[in-house]
């Protein structure tokens, strides 16, 4: 599968050519249509990265930043919970201290965490990116 551009510059899957038309997919909906092969244009992107870029970038982010099924409850539990301090979480959760600072590193890299104070502790609150992410897992 590649990818191609029509004449206004959006990006679809070629799904399959004949002589005078192409069936393309667009990564955003997953709705296929056909294009006529002369409004399309061979990219040279990946088409496994433009099918993911049709998801939203915080879904993106919140799936490449959970690496496991510890990882996405540790997000799942900040959307659902709110602001937690770091005792908390160590006292929580089966995470040593290095796992859990390794992924709240990756989640505030990811932009699903800010830092913040709980109850006079270091903590950490899930952003907007982070419940957007969590809501259309659970949808």
């Amino acid at each position: 599968m590649q990818t191609v551009r029509d004449d206004d510059g959006t990006r679809y899957l070629l799904v399959k050519r004949s002589a005078e038309s192409s069936l393309v997919r667009d990564p955003a909906t997953g709705e296929e249509r056909h294009l006529p092969n002369d409004d399309l244009e061979a990219e040279g992107e990946s088409a496994l990265s433009a099918a993911a870029a049709g998801l939203s970038p915080a879904l993106r982010r919140a799936v490449l930043a959970c690496r496991d099924e510890r990882a996405l409850g540790l997000l799942v539990e900040f959307v659902d919970r709110g602001p937690l301090s770091v005792r908390t979480l160590l006292d929580s959760y089966d995470l040593c201290e290095s796992d859990l600072h390794g992924l709240l590193a990756e989640f505030r890299a990811a932009g699903l965490l800010t830092e913040t104070t709980v109850a006079g502790e270091r903590g950490y609150e899930p952003t907007d990116e982070a419940e957007t992410a969590v809501g259309r897992f659970r949808a």
